[in-house]
């Protein structure tokens, strides 16, 4: 595994309205430098809100500031925020997080979108449990770039097999790839992650089942997603750049994972 960055991402711990104001600001004005650096439109990558820790009262806070979607990596967790949150209107929920099978139905009953699909029984027991909701679910095939054992995903030279099983499951609508990048000092080995799924992406196009759409490309973090944007991304989960540094490392929450 890469060596760990300093944690120079994070940025001041926002506890008013206003501070998640700035922060907020702060990282929707370098995605859209780096828009344009990139020759991109403006607007078009989406910041998805890593929220996983923050408590709901600074939630409200954030939410306030701006935030329509909260990212979490833990069922549970984001189950219960959807609970003490359903109050407000418009909120929106991905989970971002490897997904055990028995917790399917707890997706299915209140996420928007799941962005770690990477094995068929996952994907054949959410579609059970979305046909007992009546719903459906925006996901994200991931892929692991780096090759590092401690992530998840698939293999990059097995997710075509991967997508040619998927189209049966109606209430599954894949809307493109993930992948979580090197957590690295090493500029070129985190871009070598975001390229490989680009390249992936527009491989995998060319040969992709019917109803399977691969537009989106959901990668890039609070130290690194400037890159990502560079590479294509349309979708950063930002976590510490707009809620503040978290009190534990990473991997207590999520083996790999830096956001």
């Amino acid at each position: 595994m890469g060596q760990s960055m300093p944690d120079s991402s994070a940025a001041p711990t926002a506890r008013t309205v206003a501070e998640f104001k700035a922060n907020l600001a702060s990282v929707r004005m370098r995605i859209a430098a780096a828009e344009k650096a990139a020759g991109r439109e403006p607007g078009s990558v989406r910041l998805l809100p890593v929220t996983k820790t923050v408590p709901e009262d600074r939630l409200r806070l954030a939410i306030a500031a701006g935030v329509e979607w909260l990212g979490e990596n833990k069922v549970q967790e984001a189950a219960r925020k959807a609970e003490n949150l359903a109050d407000i209107p418009g909120l929106k929920y991905s989970v971002i997080g490897h997904l055990q099978s028995n917790k399917a139905k707890d997706v299915a009953r209140f996420a928007d979108e799941f962005q770690a699909l990477d094995n068929l029984r996952q994907a054949t027991a959410l579609q059970r449990r979305l046909e007992l909701e009546d719903r459906t679910l925006d996901v994200f095939v991931q892929v692991n770039t780096s090759g590092e054992e401690t992530k998840f995903g698939l293999e990059p030279a097995s997710a075509a097999g991967f997508l040619r099983s998927l189209p049966g499951l109606d209430r599954l609508r894949v809307k493109g790839l993930m992948t979580l990048a090197i957590f690295s000092t090493d500029q070129q080995a985190v871009r070598t992650c975001f390229t490989t799924l680009r390249e992936l992406r527009d491989q995998l196009r060319e040969q992709a089942p019917e109803g399977i759409g691969l537009e989106e490309l959901s990668m890039g973090m609070s130290g690194d997603f400037e890159l990502a944007i560079a590479e294509g991304a349309t979708v950063v989960r930002v976590g510490q750049g707009i809620f503040g540094a978290r009190a534990l490392p990473d991997s207590h929450y999520w083996p790999g994972f830096a956001g």
